[in-house]
């Protein structure tokens, strides 16, 4: 039998997993560290070594397996201890969350084995953090209007960066949310909460990056990422009340001017197909919509 074996993420795997993570170079949002543990109730995966490469597992109905980890060298013999292990547990070997550039890889070690169907819905966006910053240009006229209309209406406003001395405001502000936003009727928006409430407990030890919004010294909006690799940012988490007109344009704007100008690009992560957010995404005029699919074997005619 393969000896391979996968365990839910903990705190203490945080740094060798890093080491892996900093050896590729994609900008799936859903490949940082902090995301895997956070999301690890919500989404249960496994976290594994295989072939000297990190593989992420998927578990439940069906199993997946994320695209290796690490070295380009070491690729193919993580994907034929995979699809070993596949076949000596009577699982169909599949993959989840492959952009068009692994899969390229894939095509290219093993031509014609594979195909791939891409899901919208999770395709990351991804926007030059320039643009995001000074909101130039006719097409970011309106974003620049409820920027001027914020500092209209709240000229008391103040952006802080998170630290051990505001994260408690966070919290409450956060918990405020929750009700005002029916999140404990909602599964998902529950489960988004949660995961919101832990990145701000463990903001510390993720090494995760903040920022806030004060108007009349209380907390209106919230923002967390962190670096995805060398030149990409990626936001995790956003929040505003939807009372205070603009909050949302601001703190996106503000945590990039402080807290993401030494990186190239901004990910702000999927719509999961929420046509809402979808437009709001699109609004900001994305660089890169960063596509991912599902790949499995193609069956033999």
């Amino acid at each position: 039998m393969t000896d391979i074996t996968f365990h839910t993420p903990t705190l203490e795997d945080r740094e060798w997993v890093n080491r892996y993570l900093e050896l590729q170079n994609s900008r799936n949002c859903e490949f940082t560290f902090a995301n895997m543990y956070l999301w690890r109730r919500q989404y249960p995966a496994g976290i594994g070594v295989v072939g000297d490469m990190l593989v992420v597992k998927t578990e439940g109905a069906t199993q997946t397996f994320s695209f290796p980890i690490g070295r380009k060298e070491n690729i193919k013999q993580s994907m034929d201890l995979l699809m070993e292990y596949s076949k000596e547990h009577g699982i169909p070997f599949q993959m989840h969350l492959v952009t068009p550039e692994q899969f390229e890889i894939l095509d290219e070690l093993y031509p014609g084995k594979f195909k791939i169907e891409y899901d919208r819905d999770m395709a990351d966006y991804i926007y030059e953090t320039e643009k995001l910053a000074n909101l130039s240009g006719r097409k970011y006229h309106g974003k620049k209007n409820h920027i001027n209309k914020f500092m209209r209406l709240y000229p008391d406003w103040k952006y802080e960066s998170l630290n051990e001395q505001n994260v408690e405001d966070c919290f409450q502000m956060a918990l405020e949310w929750r009700n005002q936003n029916g999140c404990n009727d909602h599964e998902e928006k529950n489960a988004e909460m949660c995961v919101s409430l832990n990145s701000l407990r463990l903001f510390r030890e993720l090494h995760l990056r903040g920022g806030l919004l004060r108007v009349g010294g209380k907390v209106v909006a919230f923002s967390i990422g962190e670096p995805v690799t060398k030149d990409t940012m990626v936001v995790h988490i956003e929040k505003a009340f939807a009372d205070i007109e603009g909050a949302y344009t601001m703190i996106n704007q503000q945590f990039v001017q402080h807290e993401a100008m030494d990186y190239q690009y901004v990910n702000r992560e999927e719509d999961t197909g929420e046509e809402g957010l979808r437009q709001a995404k699109l609004s900001y005029h994305p660089a890169i919509l960063l596509e991912k699919g599902l790949v499995q074997e193609k069956q033999p005619e």
